[in-house]
């Protein structure tokens, strides 16, 4: 397994709070060879709770647990981090790793376009979205959510480790 792995923060854009903590990771490719391996991947690492589908098409977010988003079929744009965040290409075998706070949407996706979800320790992730009402207190969930243990992809060894851990 090998990857081209960058990494960006979002900022708080006044809707929604992104991370300012913890940089978004993306892994390009890395399973490219076989993106059956995914859910297997995950599972191994300790990032359970697998579900398999699309992205919703709206802007949203998880204040209570980080969420890690193999692509196993299509390509698609999704944008991070709310209405002026970024856009990001993503296509089969690669894994975007969103650290909780991250607003995520679905822009466009071809028809094949499936991804497999994941989070640490199987958590089950609220959805959030742009409600000022509940602001306050996501921030407060945002800064309570631990750094998992193992990186979705490489378990003991790997860039969340690297670049999460302080």
């Amino acid at each position: 397994m090998s990857a081209n792995e960058r990494s960006f923060f979002l900022k708080d854009d006044g809707r929604i709070p992104n991370n300012q903590e913890l940089p978004v990771i993306i892994y390009e490719g890395i399973f490219s060879d076989n993106p059956n391996d995914i859910v297997a991947t995950f599972n191994r690492h300790n990032w359970t709770g697998s579900w398999s589908g699309g992205i919703y098409d709206y802007h949203h977010y998880h204040s209570n647990t980080h969420e890690a988003l193999g692509v196993r079929s299509g390509q698609a744009t999704i944008l991070l981090g709310g209405d002026s965040g970024e856009r990001l290409e993503v296509k089969a075998g690669d894994v975007v790793l969103l650290p909780a706070g991250t607003g995520h949407q679905l822009v466009e996706a071809s028809e094949e376009f499936e991804v497999i979800g994941a989070y640490p320790n199987g958590m089950t992730p609220n959805i959030v979205q742009q409600d000022p009402a509940k602001r306050a207190q996501a921030l407060q969930e945002i800064q309570n959510v631990p750094v998992p243990e193992t990186d979705p992809v490489y378990g003991d060894n790997g860039p969340l480790l690297r670049k999460w851990v302080k």
